[in-house]
């Protein structure tokens, strides 16, 4: 097990090393720099300011602090937020984004686990057809019009919830609702796929036939096989929803991290751009880390030290 970590965080951190080099190379070579686009400005001001934020050094000084200000978990200060950093607008926005993301994934987990169970279990007729319907919209559907249409039937014509902002538990569920619908189809079809496929092994036709009734059956010998490939997919949908509630959290006006990154593209904010792509990085390599040792727990079978199933 420690051998496998190990070497799981040595990929994590070369991972991590590639995906900062490209995002303050890519920075770099994008036109201008975040003071051009302020016309009233004077050149003496800008040359003052790109100066001041040491954006006038030659590239490779300015990549070699970064990489030193990033080991000490500084992204630096934004450059069109006044007297904040970028670690200021992270601690701040990010508990509202978790909170969403979290929330979300626990409404993607639960309703599409129970959909892709009941189509399992009562394939091909009408109760796996309405499920999978069900999948398909979900699916087909980009979350930012399942957001519009929920705030307009349950929100405005209905009166159920509120329609935006971010004040109460009620106010956090139509925007939960539009980001998990996506992720809630991928489970609900991936559970069925997988429940059919176990049910259809020799040791369930075994339990079948010696008396077992189909409720213990699911328990103890159905879902647990059937939810691996769930559990694979845990890792890029945590952090998948987590950094895609962007356009969710503007839908809604909600003051997460989201809207600070989508403010600081349109402001050239370039400090704010590469310390949001690293933080949410960190999140999706660790996410997937935390679900390649889970996936060992969970399917015995598997040894983490080889990476192959046990022979």
């Amino acid at each position: 097990m420690a051998k496998y970590i190990t070497k799981r965080l040595l990929y994590l951190l070369f991972s991590l090393y590639l995906i900062i080099t490209a995002t303050f190379f890519l920075m770099r070579l994008a036109p201008g720099n975040p003071f051009t686009g302020e016309k009233q400005l004077p050149p003496e001001i800008q040359a003052s300011l790109n100066e001041h934020y040491g954006l006038n050094k030659p590239w490779y000084v300015q990549y070699g602090d970064y990489l030193v200000k990033i080991a000490h978990w500084d992204f630096g200060p934004s450059f069109k937020y006044n007297s904040r950093t970028v670690n200021d607008l992270i601690n701040d926005g990010f508990p509202v984004s978790l909170f969403l993301g979290v929330e979300a994934i626990l409404i993607a987990l639960a309703l599409g686990t129970l959909l892709g169970i009941i189509a399992a279990l009562k394939h091909n007729k009408w109760q796996d057809y309405g499920a999978m319907i069900i999948a398909v919209l979900g699916i087909s559907v980009p979350s930012f019009i399942m957001a519009t249409v929920l705030q307009y039937f349950l929100a405005i014509k209905w009166h159920i919830f509120p329609v935006a902002r971010w004040d109460s538990f009620m106010h956090t569920i139509l925007p939960a609702l539009a980001l998990a619908s996506t992720p809630m189809a991928f489970i609900a079809r991936l559970t069925r796929s997988s429940m059919l496929e176990v049910l259809a092994n020799d040791y369930i036709r075994t339990a079948k036939s010696k008396g077992l009734g189909q409720t213990a059956i699911t328990i103890k010998h159905t879902i647990r096989n059937a939810l691996l490939p769930v559990v694979s997919y845990m890792g890029p949908l945590s952090a998948g929803i987590v950094t895609g509630s962007f356009v969710i959290e503007k839908i809604f006006g909600i003051p997460g991290l989201g809207s600070h990154f989508v403010m600081s593209i349109s402001n050239r904010d370039y400090t704010v751009i590469m310390g949001v792509t690293v933080f949410y990085s960190i999140i999706l390599l660790s996410a997937i880390l935390l679900v390649d040792i889970a996936y060992g727990f969970i399917d015995p079978r598997i040894k983490l030290t080889s990476g192959k199933k046990g022979e």
